[in-house]
């Protein structure tokens, strides 16, 4: 399933700048930025846990935020790209 995750980490202390990276870390180890805080990943439910769990585990909860939407299988009738970025599939393979 497609999941979009979203973010907003308070950088005011040392101690968020490092929440900030550690965040964006594990979402980039699961998905593809799209924007500064957003990312899509696509995952099965167990990945989908596991994620969140390391997520949870990295924000400060009093002070960050974090929005995860559940877009399903059939995502490619959900999204629309218009701007600068071009979309990509997240089904293909990347290529580096």
């Amino acid at each position: 399933m497609l999941v979009l995750i979203t973010y907003d980490v308070n950088t005011e202390s040392p101690d968020g700048k490092s929440r900030l990276r550690r965040v964006a870390k594990v979402c980039e180890d699961y998905g593809q930025r799209v924007q500064n805080s957003v990312f899509e990943c696509l995952l099965d439910p167990t990945q989908l846990l596991f994620v969140k769990d390391k997520l949870l585990e990295i924000i400060n909860e009093e002070q960050d935020s974090l929005r995860l939407y559940h877009l399903g299988d059939k995502y490619d009738r959900k999204i629309e790209n218009f701007g600068a970025k071009s979309s990509y599939d997240p089904q293909k393979p990347l290529i580096f």
